[in-house]
């Protein structure tokens, strides 16, 4: 995957003068290329990440689109701050790229375990999330989010995974693609986990037990019809990510079928929309202004019973 992403980088940037590359220190053996190639648009930032997502914020407001890449904690949890009120806040062009998600860095300890990235950037208001599922979607991806506007967040393995797409494969984010077809069970899976993902319903299948694969590497926005149908056309959704539980796949595809059950579904969820409220005032007055006095929650919750 990460091979695939600096390739395409290289061909993009060669096409558009826009393109920087902010890095926090690491990277030696890929981001040369693009260094000596481009060196007036290649920044090392030190290991200071806070400060490479600030400066990758400034050259996107001066209309640059600008990539960072860092290690999966250190370019999301480290700067976290820096990535809400500098880039999504100001709806900067800046692309966030990790490398090694889940597990990829697991001889170096929970510290390089990158478990909660999807669930963090997924909440952000106006952040487009990618988890790639193989080189051929990580490509795709990375051609897209230049072509989108606004913050992105695109999370990579390290390497060595295998390709799966054929180049016939049609890529749009907030599009999944469906891998295989299955009547018995759909397994959603993000990032990595999608050769393991076919590789389990290829045994599954065997064991006459008929598996649809779905490769969801858009995380937001999601693509909510093909969960849906799913949900309607096979017996069951099993998701599956290299993620925590809490917050990414999982919770994102259970907020969708939980709300779509029946005519008028069975959970409603009330808070805050994903963005950022431009309002100013007490925490009463902001509550109100979001539903969320007892008035305004009783009114909200009488409509929908």
């Amino acid at each position: 995957m990460r091979a695939a992403f600096f390739n395409t980088l290289l061909d993009l940037a060669g096409r558009d003068e826009r393109i920087h590359l902010v890095v926090g220190d690491l990277g030696f053996g890929v981001v040369e290329p693009f260094a000596r190639r481009f060196p007036d648009r290649f920044l090392n930032a030190g290991v200071a990440e806070q400060n490479m997502t600030g400066v990758a914020a400034g050259l996107a407001l001066c209309g640059k689109v600008v990539f960072t890449y860092s290690i999966g904690n250190f370019s999301t949890i480290r700067c976290l701050e820096q990535i809400r009120n500098d880039i999504c806040y100001h709806r900067a062009d800046v692309k966030i790229v990790s490398v090694g998600g889940g597990f990829a860095y697991g001889p170096l300890g929970m510290t390089h375990h990158a478990l909660e990235d999807l669930a963090i950037m997924r909440v952000l208001p106006g952040m487009t999330v990618v988890a790639p599922g193989d080189p051929f979607e990580v490509e795709q991806a990375t051609r897209a989010i230049v072509g989108q506007p606004g913050p992105c967040y695109l999370r990579l393995g390290r390497a060595g995974e295998p390709r799966i797409h054929r180049s016939s494969v049609v890529f749009e984010l907030g599009r999944a693609i469906r891998v295989r077809e299955g009547r018995a069970l759909t397994i959603i899976s993000s990032g990595g986990m999608l050769e393991t993902g076919i590789r389990a319903a290829e045994l599954l299948g065997e064991a006459g037990i008929d598996a649809r694969v779905v490769s969801m590497h858009t995380l937001k926005p999601l693509d909510e019809a093909e969960i849906l149908s799913a949900a309607a056309e096979t017996g069951a959704i099993a998701t599956l990510e290299e993620h925590s539980v809490i917050g990414g796949l999982g919770s994102a595809v259970a907020e969708v079928v939980a709300e779509a059950i029946g005519p008028r579904g069975r959970l409603k969820r009330l808070g805050v929309p994903s963005a950022f409220a431009p309002e100013v005032g007490s925490q009463e007055y902001l509550r109100a202004m979001y539903g969320l006095s007892p008035a305004a929650v009783f009114e909200s919750l009488k409509s929908w019973l």
